[in-house]
């Protein structure tokens, strides 16, 4: 177990693979009763087990006691199939420990395991770890275990509420991250914002809790630079275009990119993977005060553009564009930015595929195929060149917002763009960092969608 694994108490560890334990045969939908002797298989058609997905059947010994458990897998290789269905088992299962035999993927059935048994439990204690499940052969143990543990992470920080999870609270999780790895950090906050970093500045000036940019970098000078962005809005009232009492029920989750870029630098440092890791988090709470920023305000950009605000409720762009602009300007190889962004990108591919921009087209190929790796899915989408005239300005470079109600999603992304135009490979992720139900694997509550993929994107490109 990895000493990430060890420091989480949200999940599950891996016992080492020598512990005793009870088998549980993943079964596939068809010829599931191959292999089973006459009586374990009349007993589990009595109990109607059929091998579809998540179905199991406890089968009893001679003995009375539980001596083997099935699992239907379904049909592994069906379209739509769920590769995390293993997920489910540690809610499925009583106190004891437990072997999976027949995976197809033994990798992705362990973690898929580790990543079903996370619980939110700061405010309310549950029953978790009660069934563990023994490490595979032959799987890397410290790599299952220390995904695991960089999920749970980034999932803590978008369940906690507002009211323990402010900037500040932000900031303490990239400090703690990388005293851990050895990384340095540094922080700009408060009024040091408004001259080098004044979108950030103004979208946290309002709040009691100041504003910050955290600046984490970690690896050898001299290896390729990767500088990932995310989005760290603590909680987003809409400020002056506030939003109604029901579309801020979720909005402890608005720093789900913060997460994200947190949750992967988890994964990069403790790989150690051969690149130069950036991490910029630009951590605010968009409240409402007397100076707060307006509807029709001209605000500078540290890229040096002048931004009319169309709309407050359209905030993370904005801190984003200051954090870009930075990033930019330090000419790395690649840039990934993650942010809850627009209810767009949503309202087109739902809660559970997030929306992905790029006009790299190799990016764009190893996106996919890391997505696919990891079962961990997004759907790209066009920077459609022609409705960046929705974002024209007649008083300033650009608006915050279009002027209509159509595209919001690639409108956001062109609006980002803007700032950082010397990166090729640049990707942007508008992702919605919330499970609303539970799926296998997926508890209800907060997720850090796109970490996995952008861990085995970089894993494949850098990991020597």
């Amino acid at each position: 177990m990895s000493q990430a694994a060890a420091e989480s108490s949200s999940i599950a560890a891996l016992l080492p693979t020598d512990t005793p334990a009870i088998g549980v045969a993943c079964m596939r939908a068809s010829g599931w009763e191959d292999g089973l002797n006459p009586a374990e298989r009349a007993f589990a058609w009595a109990t109607g087990f059929t091998g579809k997905p998540g179905s199991i059947a406890f089968l009893p010994g001679a003995d009375g006691n539980l001596s083997r458990i099935l699992f239907g897998l379904g049909d592994p290789d069906a379209p739509g199939a769920d590769a995390l269905v293993t997920g489910r088992l540690p809610g499925l299962l009583p106190a004891g420990s437990y072997r999976l035999e027949g995976a197809p993927d033994p990798v992705m059935a362990s973690l898929a395991w580790l990543l079903g048994s996370y619980r939110f439990d700061r405010y309310r204690k549950g029953e978790n770890g009660k069934a563990a499940l023994v490490a595979p052969e032959g799987i890397e143990t410290e790599e299952v275990s220390r995904v695991a543990a960089a999920v749970a992470l980034g999932r803590d920080l978008v369940n906690t509420p507002a009211n323990d999870l402010g900037p500040a609270e932000i900031e303490a999780a990239a400090r703690a991250l990388a005293e851990r790895h050895g990384a340095a950090i540094t922080v700009v906050q408060g009024a040091d914002l408004e001259r080098d970093f004044p979108l950030i500045h103004a979208v946290g000036a309002a709040a009691a809790r100041a504003p910050r940019l955290i600046d984490l970098t970690w690896g050898p000078q001299d290896a390729p630079r990767v500088t990932l962005i995310g989005k760290g809005v603590a909680f987003d009232t809409g400020g002056l275009d506030i939003k109604p009492s029901s579309a801020m029920l979720l909005m402890k989750k608005d720093m789900g990119g913060a997460a994200v870029a947190l949750a992967v630098a988890d994964m990069v440092m403790g790989a150690g993977l051969k690149l130069r890791l950036r991490v910029l988090v630009p951590a605010v709470e968009n409240s409402v005060a007397g100076n707060a920023f307006r509807p029709g305000d001209v605000l500078r950009s540290r890229a040096g553009l002048s931004v009319e605000i169309g709309n407050t409720d359209a905030e993370g762009r904005l801190i984003l564009a200051d954090a870009l602009a930075l990033a930019d300007a330090d000419a790395p190889e690649m840039i990934l930015d993650f942010s809850t962004l627009t209810g767009a990108a949503r309202v087109a591919l739902g809660p559970d595929l997030p929306a992905f921009f790029t006009e790299d087209e190799d990016l764009a190929q190893e996106v996919a195929a890391a997505g696919a790796r990891a079962f961990d899915p997004v759907w790209r989408m066009p920077l459609h060149q022609p409705y960046a005239s929705l974002l024209e300005s007649k008083v300033a470079d650009l608006n915050n917002v279009s002027n209509g109600p159509f595209a919001g999603a690639i409108t956001a992304a062109l609006f980002l763009r803007r700032f950082a135009p010397k990166t090729k490979r640049h990707g942007h992720f508008d992702l919605y960092g919330w499970n609303p139900s539970t799926k296998p694997g997926r508890p209800e509550g907060g997720e850090v969608q796109t970490a996995r993929l952008s861990y085995a994107l970089l894993k494949a490109r850098y990991g020597g």
